[in-house]
């Protein structure tokens, strides 16, 4: 495939509440360790449309390009680059780091919304091949995040999670659990997007939270009294309080996203159920 000179691309826009299609020159000469990716599938999250309505918790560049997950291959290398050839699948990983900064695409970096993208090799992973383009897209941020929240490297079979709401992470993890034979607790206002989750394994249970607004004491009745040993919490500190309840001890609290809002919501007081049950908040 010859070099491309232009992409299309597109970007936030001015005021920062839409986006807009632009095409682009594209360098016609690689750094070294870099690589030019032709991108094929992109998924949304929640994260790229609340920078679109003003919901995003963190600043983001002027007029950039939405969007963090991607799948893609690669077209070009540079000079240094060893570990990638022409043709590989491959994603960009969430953060950037070769920079010497941390970067999270589509917000403080221009993310994947594009034909064409030119990465440094240290922030691309190798995609394995059985996984289609469009299920490769899904994996960068929704995945890796899931799996870092369950907290795999200090939890084990048997013992159980809750996830609330059915958005990608929370899908992601009921699958986790499934596989590792962890017991899923997830959480939704729909009794048939629950149905459909408890189609996900065997062991997947739910709670609508309309029915039991204390979703907390529902999960400590599912786990016998227990408690779940990791909660993901996508809604923010708001719920912050029902989390720890719900928590085991030992348990983790995986703060993952911001769907309760973030401007006038109170802290709850953390350290006392930390210290209580010598809960980990990650």
């Amino acid at each position: 495939m010859s070099f491309p000179t232009t992409t299309r691309a597109f970007r936030r826009t001015s005021d920062g509440n839409n986006i807009e299609l632009v095409t682009e020159s594209i360098p016609q000469s690689l750094q070294p360790t870099e690589v030019l990716l032709k991108i094929h599938a992109v998924s949304l999250n929640f994260r790229d449309v609340g920078m679109l309505h003003n919901r995003y918790p963190l600043p983001v560049i002027p007029h950039g390009v939405p969007c963090s997950d991607a799948s893609a291959t690669i077209i070009s290398t540079g000079s240094s680059v060893t570990d990638f050839a022409e043709g590989d699948f491959v994603a960009p990983t969430f953060r950037e780091t070769c920079s010497g900064e941390i970067k999270a695409l589509g917000g403080d970096v221009d993310g994947v919304l594009r034909d064409y993208a030119i990465f440094d090799q240290c922030d691309i992973t190798k995609i394995p091949s059985y996984l289609s383009h469009e299920e490769a897209s899904t994996i960068p941020c929704a995945g890796v995040t899931a799996w870092t929240a369950l907290d795999f490297d200090k939890k084990k079979q048997g013992e159980s999670a809750l996830m609330q709401g059915t958005g990608g992470v929370s899908i992601f993890a009921t699958l986790l659990c499934v596989a590792a034979g962890m017991a899923a607790i997830i959480t939704s206002s729909s009794d048939e997007k629950l149905k459909k989750c408890k189609d996900l394994g065997q062991g997947v249970q739910s709670v609508n939270y309309r029915t039991h607004e204390a979703w907390d004491e529902e999960a400590k009745r599912l786990t016998q009294g227990k408690g779940v040993d990791v909660v993901i919490n996508n809604v923010g500190i708001t719920s912050m309080e029902q989390c720890f309840n719900a928590l085991a001890k030992y348990g983790t609290v995986s703060l993952v996203g911001f769907l309760g809002g973030v401007g006038d919501a109170k802290m709850p007081d953390c350290f006392t159920p930390v210290l209580m049950k010598s809960a980990r908040v990650q």
